[in-house]
């Protein structure tokens, strides 16, 4: 017949672990009550005595009340890490990410990725992952809300946006907005024209 395991009723755990729960005296006074024999084969040979520690837990709850202050520390540590956890989430979710384009001549253009640092992305490292990836020039700036923002240059709008995408799944945040900005050069008035305008009225 099988032998059901012992288990200690003040921490849970079998009697051979009750020193690494901070309650081994109230576990050791249970056991000696409870279960002499076990209790005689684990603590006979140590110097104190329990009917010391019994007497003293018997006199004064100095020891329950430090073990229940520290339990509620504990909780406390917890319930603000856990708020934290949930402000800090919150924020992310109601950030965006800046993904925009700006035409420089006829041809070349650049894309600025800004609105990444909330979330705990190494901007330099991405910048590495893009320049490699598109096979072009890429730096991490300050734009003009002294901010850091990701500068790729080339037309890699489409390629960044889908790999920004992917990044925030991969953590998690697929509900953060990501917001597309198509910035075009603006067109420089014909100088020539005019001018020939001003020369024609001259006369």
């Amino acid at each position: 017949m099988l032998r059901s395991p012992l288990y200690c009723a003040v921490c849970s755990l079998p009697p051979e672990y009750c020193e690494f729960t901070g309650k081994l005296k109230r576990c050791k006074v249970w056991l000696r009550d409870a279960h002499p024999a076990t209790y005689k084969i684990l603590y006979d040979a140590e110097d104190d005595s329990v009917d010391a520690v019994s007497g003293k837990l018997a006199e004064s709850s100095i020891g329950e009340e430090r073990e229940e202050k520290l339990e509620k520390d504990l909780l406390k540590l917890q319930a603000k890490q856990e708020n934290r956890e949930q402000r800090e989430l919150q924020m992310k979710l109601s950030s965006k990410v800046v993904i925009k384009r700006e035409a420089r001549t006829k041809k070349k253009s650049l894309v600025a990725i800004s609105g990444l640092e909330v979330f705990e992305i190494d901007m330099k490292k991405l910048a590495k992952t893009f320049a490699s990836k598109f096979a072009t020039g890429c730096s991490v700036a300050k734009n003009v809300e002294k901010k850091e923002e990701i500068i790729v240059q080339g037309d890699v709008l489409e390629g960044v946006e889908k790999y920004i995408h992917a990044l925030l799944e991969e953590k998690g945040l697929k509900d953060v907005k990501v917001e597309v900005v198509d910035v075009k050069k603006k067109k420089k008035p014909d100088t020539a024209a005019a001018g020939g305008d001003q020369s024609k009225s001259s006369k």
